[in-house]
């Protein structure tokens, strides 16, 4: 099995296609069709269901390819580790986050990031937290930062803890408040629009559970929704909203809940199985200050979780 064998493997299941895969890697096609044999030939089994010009994976397929994205970006990561040996002035870190702290925490972090190595090349990718984890074990991530997700057992991955966000009711100031006493219950949530994210959105599960926790279903005044289109939709009236208070801006009207309150984990997600570059180092340096930081703001809205705790270890 070799590198290139996995690279052409890899492209060929990511295009369903030999003579696409072949463009991709800049190689002839009857050549890449030749390694893609010799693969299977040195893992005794068959790839690729090659049906009248239909292509799929196989059942090996399927399990070989995350193994492969993984062997193949823990390649590229030892090579740019060596690279950038002695210094910081260049190198390469793969972030991963989920919307609301793009919205809401990130930006000034990665702005002072830049501002220190400007060297470094910084790729974001935005997502959810389940699908930032399996990015993350794959090797298409170096650092995620995810919310109330703990990684799964034998994942290889572990989270360290953050912050604790509060999380709040907004809703236009031109409108009335949803409730007329300084706090609500999620009870008082029954009877209410709510604008609320697409399925899969962390926010949206935390508030639908929570809703079903006290015994009736929400009712949606629209769905489907990224962060930026819900706090719009709530601004134009259409509805209220179950968001962090750390995306709150003071064109919302805020209304806390009452204790308990409803709160989310914020944690910082990485591989305990590879040795992260300088780069990465440095970016998850940064993160944990950064969020120590914002702990401290006096926004009412955000409490440490113990910051600097070892890392929260897999399956626990």
């Amino acid at each position: 099995m070799q590198f290139h064998q996995l690279a052409y493997f890899v492209a060929v299941a990511e295009t369903r296609h030999f003579t696409r895969a072949a463009e991709r890697m800049r190689v002839a096609q009857p050549s890449l069709s030749q390694q893609v044999r010799a693969l299977e030939r040195a893992v005794g089994a068959e790839l690729f269901h090659r049906i009248r010009g239909n292509l799929s994976l196989t059942e090996a397929g399927e399990t070989l390819l995350p193994f492969a994205r993984r062997i193949l970006a823990d390649a590229e990561s030892a090579q740019q580790a060596v690279r950038e040996l002695d210094e910081l002035g260049r190198g390469r870190v793969r972030l991963g986050a989920t919307p609301s702290l793009c919205t809401g925490l990130l930006p000034a972090l990665l702005a002072e990031f830049r501002s220190a190595y400007p060297g470094i090349e910084l790729t974001l990718h935005e997502s959810g937290s389940r699908d930032l984890q399996t990015d993350l074990s794959e090797g298409a991530l170096d650092l995620a930062i995810v919310v109330d997700s703990r990684p799964h057992e034998r994942s290889g991955l572990a989270a360290r803890p953050l912050l604790v966000e509060e999380l709040v009711v907004i809703s236009a100031k031109d409108r009335p408040a949803p409730v007329r006493r300084a706090r609500m219950r999620i009870a008082d949530l029954a009877d209410k629009p709510l604008v609320m994210f697409r399925r899969g959105y962390d926010l949206r599960d935390v508030t639908v559970h929570a809703c079903r926790d006290e015994g009736f279903e929400p009712s949606f005044a629209i769905e489907g929704g990224e962060m930026d289109a819900v706090l719009e939709f709530v601004q134009a009236g259409m509805g209220i909203a179950v968001v962090p208070g750390t995306v709150v801006r003071d064109r919302f009207r805020v209304t806390r809940f009452a204790e308990p309150g409803l709160s989310r984990v914020v944690r910082l997600a990485y591989r305990q199985d590879v040795e992260p570059s300088r780069a990465v180092r440095a970016l998850r340096d940064a993160v944990t200050r950064h969020f120590a930081r914002a702990a401290t703001l006096p926004r009412g809205t955000q409490s440490l979780v113990k910051a600097g705790d070892p890392a929260t270890p897999t399956g626990g």
